[in-house]
C-alpha cells in the first residue's frame, strides 16, 4: 500500500492540497444532523466560505490538521 491521497480543494479546477474543512448544511432540505463537507486550500477557503454564508447556510470551518476539532476549535458561522 502506498501513501494516502492528499485531500484536494473542492474549488472547481483547483488541485491544491486542502488545509480546511468547511462543514455546512442547507437548512431548507437537510435535517440538523446532516452535514456536508467541502475541502479548501488556503487560497480558496474564504471564497467557498463566503459562497455558503451568502446563502445563509450554517457552517463551520475546521483545520484539516484537527479532524476531531471541537466546536471551540473551529470558526462557526451561522
Amino acid at each position: 500500500m502506498g501513501e494516502p491521497a492528499p485531500l484536494t480543494c473542492s474549488r472547481a479546477g483547483c488541485r491544491e492540497t486542502a488545509s480546511w474543512r468547511i462543514e455546512w448544511r442547507n437548512p431548507r432540505i437537510h435535517s440538523e444532523d446532516r452535514v456536508k463537507v467541502w475541502l479548501a486550500c488556503d487560497e480558496h477557503e474564504e471564497f467557498l466560505r463566503e459562497f455558503l454564508a451568502a446563502r445563509d447556510f450554517p457552517l463551520r470551518v475546521v483545520s484539516t490538521a484537527e479532524p476531531d476539532a471541537e466546536p471551540n476549535d473551529a470558526r462557526t458561522i451561522a
